[in-house]
């Protein structure tokens, strides 16, 4: 059975992605860091040398061999910037690093936002910062040479942090569902030929060229 980590994978989006995974086949490890969440493996992302306390632990846990997949899913909004900055950056890159000494490669899935993927966005803090350097981490990999395959998802207002009040999404195409982006980052870690792909689960329309409309006229 093929085994993956998910990051926060205890509550929320974390969560939904989690069981998402374990209705297709997956074994799935779900980490956080309270103890008191019903993770299979408690670790501090927020603390220097967490992602290699959590990777170390995941690997005892599944007698000794590393996961086969990870995904990136733990976040923090708002805070001590040091900390936001080891939980959405320092760590995922971390785990990715880790993930690349497998003999047989692996699979990478970052939860980034979607409102990183817009054109002439910029960064209003430390969140979007994180996310936005940890997308482009993530294209990185269309040209990388190595057999780790590293993609993303970017989902939009699916869930709003604790805390926050706010209105409905108002999307073309619906508000999206937890459950959406759960199957999303099914199909990245499955999809064996896709790396350094962000796919948007955010609502919006996309328009399609018509068949033919790129070509010139003979």
């Amino acid at each position: 059975m093929r085994t993956v980590l998910v990051t926060g994978g205890t509550t929320r989006l974390g969560k939904a992605i989690a069981d998402g995974l374990e209705r297709a086949g997956w074994r799935v490890v779900r980490s956080s860091h309270r103890a008191d969440a019903g993770a299979d493996v408690v670790a501090d992302l927020s603390l220097e040398g967490g992602a290699d306390a959590l990777f170390a632990s995941v690997c005892s846990l599944l007698g000794g061999e590393p996961p086969d997949a990870v995904v990136n899913n733990a976040a923090l909004y708002s805070g001590d910037g040091d900390a936001v900055r080891r939980v959405n950056l320092e760590a995922p890159l971390r785990l990715s690093e880790l993930m690349a000494g497998r003999e047989d490669g692996g699979a990478v899935v970052n939860v980034l936002d979607c409102r990183v993927t817009k054109e002439g966005f910029s960064p209003a803090g430390g969140y979007e910062e994180t996310k936005a350097r940890l997308r482009d981490y993530t294209l990185s990999f269309r040209t990388s040479g190595g057999r780790l395959r590293v993609n993303g998802v970017a989902p939009g207002p699916v869930l709003v942090p604790v805390g926050v009040r706010e209105k409905a999404g108002d999307t073309p195409l619906g508000r999206p569902t937890p459950e959406a982006v759960a199957d999303a980052v099914a199909f990245l870690l499955s999809a064996e030929y896709t790396t350094g792909c962000i796919v948007p689960v955010d609502g919006a329309e996309r328009r399609t060229a018509r068949p033919g409309a790129n070509h010139a006229a003979s």
